[in-house]
C-alpha cells in the first residue's frame, strides 16, 4: 500500500485512530510512508541499515508522541517528515556516529538532485527526488539546503544573502507546492 491510494479524509482518519492508539492504524501508516521516510533518512545519515533502524525509531515515537500531532499546525506526512529529518540529524550528532567516520561520498546524497542515473537506481527516495524535481528552482536549492544539507534557516539566509524571513516564506511555501505536488500524483 501507499499513502497515494488513500484520500486526506482517510489518512486523517488513520490518523485519528492512532491517537487513540488503535495499532492497526499505526500498521497501516507505516505501510504507507515508511519507505519515503527511510529514503529521507538515508540521505543524511548515509547508510541504508542506519536509516531502517532510525526509521522504526520514529514509528515508535509515532505510536508515543501521537497525542502531539496537531491537523491544525500541518498535515500529518510533514510531522512524520520533520520528526525524522530531527532523528537523522540528531544520529548524525551522536557519539556513535562519530565513531564510526564513514567516508561515503557526500556529493552523491547532497547532489541526488543532480544525478537522474544514479538517484533512479534507488528506489528507496526515487519517488521524493521526483516529486522535489518538479518544484521551481529556488524550492529545490532551499529544500536541498534546509532538509539534506542540514544547514539552519539562519545558515540558509546567509549562503543565499536574503533575509530570515523570506526564508522562512519561501520554506512554507515550498512546502506547500510540495504537498499539492504529492496530492496531485494521488
Amino acid at each position: 500500500m501507499n499513502f497515494k491510494q488513500y484520500s486526506m479524509t482517510q489518512i486523517e482518519d488513520l490518523v485519528t485512530s492512532l491517537q487513540k492508539k488503535n495499532p492497526d492504524a499505526l500498521e497501516q501508516l507505516h505501510q504507507m510512508y515508511a519507505k519515503n521516510i527511510c529514503g529521507a533518512i538515508q540521505i543524511i545519515v548515509q547508510d541504508e541499515a542506519i536509516a531502517k533502524e532510525i526509521c522504526q525509531d520514529v514509528f515508535v515515537k509515532v505510536w508515543q508522541k501521537s497525542h502531539l500531532y496537531d491537523a491544525s499546525k500541518g498535515r500529518f506526512f510533514t510531522w512524520l517528515l520533520n520528526m525524522s529529518r530531527n532523528a537523522a540529524i540528531d544520529f548524525t550528532r551522536s557519539k556513535e556516529f562519530n565513531k564510526q567516520k564513514k567516508n561515503h561520498s557526500l556529493d552523491f546524497f547532497v547532489h541526488i538532485l543532480e544525478k537522474p542515473d544514479e538517484a533512479d537506481s534507488n528506489e528507496d527516495y526515487s519517488g521524493l527526488k521526483n516529486l522535489i524535481k518538479k518544484l521551481k528552482k529556488k524550492c529545490v536549492q532551499l529544500i536541498e539546503m534546509l532538509y539534506f544539507k542540514n544547514h539552519t534557516q539562519n545558515e540558509a539566509a546567509e549562503e543565499l544573502d536574503i533575509p530570515l524571513g523570506t526564508v522562512k516564506s519561501r520554506n512554507r511555501n515550498c512546502l506547500k507546492a510540495l504537498r499539492t505536488e504529492i496530492e496531485s500524483d494521488e
